[in-house]
């Protein structure tokens, strides 16, 4: 396909209960040096709205607010696809922020080597709180993640870009149909639909954004819960996306639970379990503090990947064992689920 000089984008935010965090985003949003864009706010059922501040921008922004039942994250998108004008479709969480020249970085890679699906990485900001960003290296390090999260080449195989910070041209939504389900990994099963199909997927590493994520351990760790589970739900769609990488916080878990019991089977074994786990939580900490220039986020985020591997290991092992027992031809149906608090 062709590069369109005056394309025009769309970036569509889904909102639920986060007010003063979109207020943020729209902010960043008014200093973009990139300036032929619309705004859609989807409000996906919330309690407490952000009609009033989408309001306060709109002799700004080109800005467009819909309210709809709650259905989850990725039927708001579809809300938003459909109002949507642009050429081109760009989808960021509202607890995002974003440098002025994000949009202006997206449309220079798009025109000199277009490609019609894209994600970007996620980074902390310096205002963030250090578990803020203890959560931020979590959830970007290879020692957690495996290198599947916003690297070019990775384990996991081809580039799946993520909801959070996404784009896709309007002929991927007319293709696909939009998300098809509404949580549990809507967004990877969205991206893998789209490549089945033909359309090629690329990282546009500058065009990062500032993640707020967590501000609470136990938040987290319902979060991270809910994305093992996700990973088995997109292995019930396509079996063979799911691979040996996916296993490895199912593993730790396993792993560093089962090293008291060798105390009592077979003391050798506990004792290299206690080292080797010793040497992980070093390896974390400097790693941690050789990035972040901080001890106390250094020693946040060692908290930090324990609740991330803790979290998915379990809800991927809890909703394993609930597939093994499945009829085979089982789908979620993609109904209205809450998003994790």
């Amino acid at each position: 396909m062709n590069p369109i000089p005056l394309r025009k984008y769309s970036v569509i935010i889904p909102v639920y209960n986060r007010p003063d965090e979109l207020k943020e985003l729209l902010e960043c949003l008014t200093t973009q040096t990139f300036q032929n864009f619309e705004v859609i706010i989807v409000e996906d059922g919330s309690t407490v709205t952000a009609e009033e501040v989408v309001r306060s921008f709109e002799r700004i922004l080109d800005i467009h607010y819909y309210f709809k039942t709650n259905g989850g994250q990725g039927f708001a998108r579809n809300h938003g696809f459909e109002r949507a004008t642009g050429d081109y479709f760009i989808l960021l969480d509202s607890d995002a922020l974003i440098e002025p020249n994000y949009l202006q970085i997206v449309d220079e890679r798009l025109q000199t080597n277009y490609v019609d699906l894209y994600g970007g990485p996620d980074t902390d900001h310096p205002s963030f709180s250090p578990i803020q960003k203890a959560i931020s290296y979590s959830m970007t390090s290879v020692f957690t993640t495996g290198g599947i999260r916003g690297k070019k080449n990775n384990m996991g195989g081809t580039f799946h870009p993520r909801s959070f910070n996404m784009g896709l041209s309007r002929e991927v939504w007319v293709k696909t149909g939009g998300f098809l389900t509404s949580r549990m990994g809507e967004d990877i099963l969205f991206s893998i639909a789209a490549i089945r199909l033909g359309f090629k997927s690329a990282l546009i590493p500058e065009a990062f954004i500032y993640h707020k994520r967590r501000t609470q351990f136990a938040q987290f760790y319902r979060q991270l819960k809910f994305f093992g589970r996700a990973r088995i739900n997109i292995a019930r769609f396509y079996p063979n996306e799911l691979k040996l990488v996916h296993t490895f916080p199912f593993l730790f878990t396993c792993g560093v639970c089962s090293v008291p019991l060798w105390y009592f089977i077979f003391k050798p074994f506990f004792y290299i379990g206690l080292v080797g786990l010793g040497a992980y939580i070093v390896l974390l900490f400097l790693d941690a503090l050789r990035k972040t220039k901080s001890l106390e986020v250094a020693t946040l985020s060692v908290g930090a990947a324990f609740v991330q591997l803790f979290g998915y290991g379990i809800g991927f092992m809890q909703e394993g064992w609930k597939r093994i027992w499945e009829k085979k031809s089982h789908r979620e149906t993609g109904a209205a689920i809450e998003y994790p608090s």
